[in-house]
């Protein structure tokens, strides 16, 4: 006999003078293989057409499904029902705006991440759409792609306790972002740039080390160690300013 599921959801419109935030319940019975994503799309089909979450992909690539279940951030579609207990409490992701119910707008905060770290190639070289695409070597090239695997879910902004905290912090997500840059060599950015960006307590040095961050994210991107790279990066970089001036 299939198990039935309690799912808590959070429930709340901006836009309704009236809405007042709640949890409301809806139970559902358990299908093989079900995903939290199927099972919100059958609680829409079949019990409240009026919920708003987020989706587009279902296959753990546009990361528009992010929310907070049981406590965690992750993605509706990768998370299984089977792991979780009978009654599952969905939430949005803090930090980022609310639209509605477990939808979030994470495309304004990226976008100003985005203007904030430069997120483009800085070169002093005109542009030749005929030129060959410059070459690299094949392990700088892996290090690029894996630091450009991130969906931009917004899960590890959301289990940051710094980005809890407070609303200038970059969060893994940004830092990441400049680490991409750091080791691409067509970036021509010198480490003093760099440290303008992120050499202060809204970048990398806010960071608490808590490594949520990590923990939640769906790609398993190696934060962890960019964030240390970065901290020391930059820690020497200030160490060298400072006794330049001496």
């Amino acid at each position: 006999m299939a198990r039935l599921l309690k799912l808590n959801v959070f429930r709340y419109n901006p836009q309704d003078p009236k809405s007042v935030p709640h949890l409301q319940t809806y139970v559902l019975d358990e299908t093989d293989n079900m995903t939290m994503f199927i099972a919100l799309n059958r609680v829409r089909e079949e019990q409240d057409p009026g919920l708003q979450f987020d989706f587009c992909c279902r296959a753990g690539i546009c990361g528009s499904c992010a929310m907070v279940i049981n406590g965690r951030p992750s993605l509706a579609c990768h998370t299984k029902t089977k792991d979780l207990p009978d009654e599952i409490t969905l939430l949005p992701l803090p930090v980022f705006k609310l639209i509605g119910d477990l939808s979030v707008d994470t495309g304004v905060w990226f976008r100003a991440m985005y203007d904030k770290v430069e997120s483009w190639i800085h070169t002093r070289k005109e542009f030749d759409p005929k030129a060959l695409e410059e070459r690299m070597d094949n392990a700088v090239a892996e290090q690029i792609y894996e630091l450009e695997r991130c969906i931009e879910c917004g899960c590890c902004v959301a289990a940051c306790g710094t980005a809890r905290l407070r609303d200038d912090f970059m969060g893994a997500a940004a830092l990441n972002r400049v680490a991409r840059f750091v080791v691409d060599p067509r970036d021509t950015r010198t480490d003093k740039e760099y440290f303008e960006i992120i050499g202060n307590d809204t970048g990398i040095f806010g960071c608490m080390g808590l490594l949520a961050c990590e923990d939640v994210c769906p790609k398993d991107l190696p934060l962890q160690n960019q964030l240390g790279y970065l901290r020391r990066k930059m820690g020497i970089t200030a160490l060298k300013s400072l006794f330049s001036r001496k």
